[in-house]
């Protein structure tokens, strides 16, 4: 069984920043499950970058998941790109290559000037959520887990995306960026939690000399 997912991004940056910024794309605060990046290869054919990199991500499962992929939640996956400089496109193919018993995902991403703004980028990206043959009943369950978990992650692989390209162009609007509130969020939370845990410990103290 296959399902298809596709949804396009717009990126407020040129196709050119765009291209430089894909390449520094990790880390960001919503990659963290991605846990190395190495490249394969690199060359030029035909005026344009072929390149092919090799990611280790790690991806919680739900417990029922854990009967077919076991507690092991590392996934190997092979990111092939193209740049073409001369029409302005920057393409990328994703696909997993391990836990491919259990299911397969591939993803085509093109990277293009806006039509209506030649000082944006649209991502158009899609997806091809296969499941193999399981047991137990199990194929509506991962068809379900698959698609949405990808949709989940697609969101947040284009804010952390476009995280880094504010990071790179566009520091004036970096401190509001959502992801920028969000981590002053949680510090804001991380030094009350500290301060009550401070004032907590003079309390237990005197509590037990009493």
């Amino acid at each position: 069984m296959v399902k298809y997912y596709t949804t396009t991004n717009l990126f407020k940056y040129t196709w050119e920043q765009v291209a430089i910024g894909l390449w520094q794309r990790y880390p960001n605060p919503n990659s963290k499950h991605v846990l190395t990046e190495d490249v394969l290869s690199r060359y030029i054919e035909d005026d344009k970058l072929i390149c092919r990199r090799l990611l280790t991500k790690t991806n919680k499962v739900p417990k029922w998941g854990e009967v077919l992929v076991g507690r092991d939640n590392h996934v190997l996956i092979i990111e092939e790109s193209v740049v073409d400089p001369v029409e302005k496109t920057l393409t990328t193919y994703t696909r997993n290559i391990g836990l491919q018993r259990i299911m397969g995902i591939e993803e085509k991403c093109i990277y293009k000037v806006n039509p209506e703004n030649s000082s944006w980028t649209d991502c158009e990206r899609s997806a091809w959520i296969t499941t193999r043959r399981l047991p137990f009943g199990f194929n509506n369950a991962v068809e379900s887990f698959g698609l949405n978990r990808f949709k989940s992650n697609a969101l947040k692989a284009a804010l952390g995306f476009d995280y880094v390209l504010t990071t790179l162009f566009g520091q004036d609007r970096l401190k509001d960026h959502p992801l920028t509130m969000k981590e002053k969020i949680k510090d804001t939370a991380r030094k009350a939690a500290d301060m009550a845990k401070s004032k907590a410990g003079p309390m237990i103290t005197r509590a037990s000399t009493s």
